[in-house]
């Protein structure tokens, strides 16, 4: 099987979220059952850190869409990576999908149809003369558009596309069918419109051979109104066809307390004293008081779909009770400023750190207590699983991917309701929990035993790959 795995973003190189821990994993865990390669856009830090490039096509200009190059490496470990090359949309100074203030860049529309035509173009062989693909596998709005571009060209390649986050569709006016080059028949129901605007994602659920999302309670969740994000018809239907399977997404090796590099301590379960070290150490990174009470971390996106209120809202009933906090994370401006707001009013038992960095996040999840989760609706989730293996257990909703990675009671503790008297009500027991060191340490060793690899999730995966493959050959 030839797969090429299309992403806007790699872990190896740039990460806003969990699709790019994602992409980074999956096809190496895939490398054993298929010739999985990858394609991301060249941004500058791809550019700069995937070394050495080989040109291999030049892709011709279409519609309002700039000529780009196509670019061949392979990765440390043999991963083969392609790079889409077009200076003037990827090798921009701000982030990979908006400037440095939180604004989206104004051309998305081109920056990811160019990407997705290329994606499109390659695996139908038109770009490297040695390759061409039996399947592609796109991940959400940014390569929406790959089964689209393979259906308008006449390119009979399956496609299946992974749904991190359905609450992101890539929403553009009317005026960027022309712009992308989509034939004017494509704005319809059946197509890439939705409620008067061209929606990347929207194409993409409707073109693709297969739908996949992140967690079979996601999968289930998207088909109602309340999480299908007004697609839920679509959705429905897809299902019904058994065209949409959740797969539950793992966590790569690295996430190993007995020898991760960025701890202060290395520990194993029932090393509690190396885990107060982290703790210890934590404490003094972030400017934390000497405290003998739990340490609650919250390593997230800070957005409205996090509960970031909810964590702001519980924050002075936390401190009060003896409780410390430590925020890491970007997002929307506004909870920034709520965070460093609340860390301005109790500097020594609030902390927080507006960035993300991976070493730090590693800190926090081996020192913390619990780690906070508290989604108003989470596809799948990665925080949780983090923390469960770094010994930190995890409050989160019962929600989504949560619901199927935490044991309530057994290595966290789930939740109802996205309101501040639910979300408190884990908090309570989590302090009762902490009062009990035999009951929180035989949590945390249930936690910490926890197997969130990605084998299981790859053998899915390639199951649907090879079903889509045959299905091809039958028709």
């Amino acid at each position: 099987m030839r797969v090429l795995f299309v992403t806007p973003e790699l872990g190896d190189f740039v990460q806003t979220g969990g699709l790019a821990a994602v992409a980074a994993a999956l096809p190496r865990a895939l490398k054993s059952l298929a010739d999985v390669r990858v394609i991301i856009p060249g941004y500058r830090e791809v550019l700069r850190r995937l070394q050495p490039l080989e040109t291999i096509a030049e892709y011709e200009a279409v519609a309002g869409l700039p000529t780009c190059s196509v670019l061949r490496s392979v990765a440390h470990d043999g991963l083969i990576v392609y790079v889409v090359q077009c200076p003037a949309l990827y090798e921009r100074v701000g982030g990979i999908y908006g400037d440095g203030d939180g604004h989206d860049w104004l051309d998305n529309d081109l920056r990811f149809a160019r990407f997705s035509s290329a994606a499109a173009a390659l695996a139908a062989g038109k770009l490297d003369k040695e390759w061409a693909a039996d399947l592609v596998h796109a991940n959400d709005w940014q390569s929406g558009l790959v089964a689209a571009y393979l259906e308008w060209n006449g390119w009979t390649v399956p496609s299946l596309l992974t749904i991190h986050n359905l609450a992101f569709q890539g929403l553009f006016g009317r005026e960027s069918l022309g712009r992308i080059g989509a034939p004017d028949g494509a704005f319809q129901v059946n197509g890439l419109e939705f409620y008067g605007k061209v929606s990347f994602l929207k194409a993409g659920l409707h073109y693709s051979s297969h739908l996949t999302t992140v967690s079979e309670t996601y999968a289930r969740e998207i088909t109602t109104a309340e999480h299908g994000c007004g697609l839920e018809g679509l959705l429905r239907r897809r299902a019904d066809a058994r065209q949409l399977t959740g797969i539950l997404n793992g966590i790569d090796e690295s996430w190993d307390p007995r020898n991760c590099p960025a701890l202060v301590r290395p520990f194993e379960a029932g090393s509690w004293e190396a885990k107060r070290k982290n703790a210890e150490h934590l404490r003094k990174e972030f400017g934390l008081a000497v405290s003998r009470g739990p340490l609650f971390g919250l390593v997230a996106r800070l957005v409205h779909q996090k509960g970031v209120d909810l964590v702001l809202a519980a924050a002075e009933a936390i401190v009060k009770a003896g409780g410390q906090i430590i925020v890491t994370g970007r997002g929307d401006p506004v909870f920034e400023e709520a965070v460093l707001a609340a860390r301005r009013q109790r500097p020594d038992a609030i902390a927080a750190a507006i960035r993300f960095d991976d070493g730090e996040a590693r800190r926090i999840f081996a020192g913390s207590d619990f780690t906070m989760t508290p989604s108003r609706f989470e596809p799948c989730g990665l925080s949780q699983m983090y923390a469960q293996r770094f010994g930190s257990l995890p409050i989160g909703r019962r929600t989504g991917g949560l619901a199927e990675t935490i044991a309530d009671g057994e290595t966290g503790f789930l939740f109802s309701d996205p309101s501040p008297a639910s979300f408190l009500g884990g908090i309570v027991r989590a302090f009762a929990t902490f009062g009990s060191k035999s009951r929180l340490n035989k949590m945390r060793e249930s936690a910490m035993a926890r197997s969130f690899g990605w084998a299981q999730s790859a053998s899915s995966y390639d199951t649907i790959y090879r079903n889509l493959a045959a299905r091809k050959l039958t028709t």
